[in-house]
């Protein structure tokens, strides 16, 4: 089964208005009826860098934009049209279900990512939709050091009516809490357990070998690789700094997949394009929304279509 199956087909049309205004407004701009000449691909450069598209990708866009186009007439229209197709080329190779089944119990997903990057809400819809579905969900709280996120975690847990395993004391052993709960979801049979952890990248070398430790604790319970997903939850208002934390956190444990929060507020989804080419992780779901129903399963093709859709 699919993480997502329970949504309807994504609609992300006018969620992701603030990216799609500051594209697509521009490039009417640059592209006023002309023939593509050296000048108005560097501004077009410009634009697509200044939004966050990264420069892999970019450099690739303006390569077959000028080999297709150059010296020819263009109209905004038209260039919007390439530019979709571009994005839903380099997002598709990175859409991906994320499935729960497993020969093996519980489905283990690990939630990696900053603080405020939306991980403990993230945790708490994906737990409500599948407890509706009639799974057996247990929901780890391993970011014992923040007891505000502990207090959310417990708000998501009684709203999705599922078991919570939490610290005994502030400041316990995260890897504790983690072996547990995992031992807790096996004895009771529980399809899925959720972990959520901690984000302080500000100390690298404590939250790398508090990651390590329990990924580790929890593999010398079950060693088999098919159970165990680390997803990095990234919040797309950050911007280029999304990078960085990527390529952070992977270094700490190897992250299997993404999930982008707050799309819907952010002029920065452009970025989700950069770690796509650069990184080619899977994209499991985006964030555009309050709601439940508001993370959706990611699709390329309607991600790219949205974007230049104003």
């Amino acid at each position: 089964m699919s993480l997502f199956s329970f949504f309807s087909k994504p609609k992300v049309e006018n969620k992701l208005e603030k990216t799609s205004k500051t594209l697509t407004s521009k490039i009417g701009n640059i592209f006023a009826k002309k023939k593509l000449d050296d000048s108005t691909l560097e501004e077009f450069e410009d634009l697509l860098l200044i939004n966050d598209i990264g420069i892999e990708a970019v450099d690739e866009i303006i390569s077959d934009l000028k080999k297709e186009k150059f010296s020819k007439e263009v109209e905004a229209t038209e260039i919007k049209e390439f530019l979709a197709k571009y994005i839903e080329k380099i997002l598709t190779p990175c859409q991906k279900k994320l499935d729960f089944e497993s020969d093996h119990k519980p489905k283990v997903i690990i939630f990696n990512g900053v603080n405020g990057s939306g991980k403990t809400t993230t945790i708490g819809k994906i737990a409500k939709q599948l407890i509706s579905q009639k799974k057996k969900v247990v929901i780890a709280a391993c970011d014992t050091f923040r007891a505000a996120a502990v207090e959310q975690l417990e708000v998501w847990a009684d709203r999705a009516h599922c078991q919570i395993i939490k610290a005994d004391k502030e400041g316990q052993d995260p890897a504790s809490v983690a072996y547990k709960a995992f031992d807790e979801a096996k004895k009771s049979q529980a399809e899925i357990l959720l972990i959520d952890t901690a984000g302080r990248l500000q100390n690298k070398q404590n939250l790398m070998d508090e990651l390590k430790k329990i990924n580790n604790v929890l593999r010398k319970i079950d060693d088999n690789d098919d159970i165990y997903e680390n997803i990095l939850v990234l919040d797309s208002t950050t911007g280029q700094n999304a990078k960085t934390q990527l390529e952070a956190f992977n270094e700490i444990t190897n992250i299997t997949g993404l999930i982008m929060t707050k799309l819907d507020g952010s002029s920065k989804g452009g970025i989700l394009i950069a770690l796509a080419k650069k990184f080619n992780k899977p994209i499991y779901a985006i964030g555009v929304g309050e709601k439940i129903e508001d993370l959706q399963e990611f699709s390329a093709k309607d991600f790219a279509n949205s974007l230049m859709s104003s």
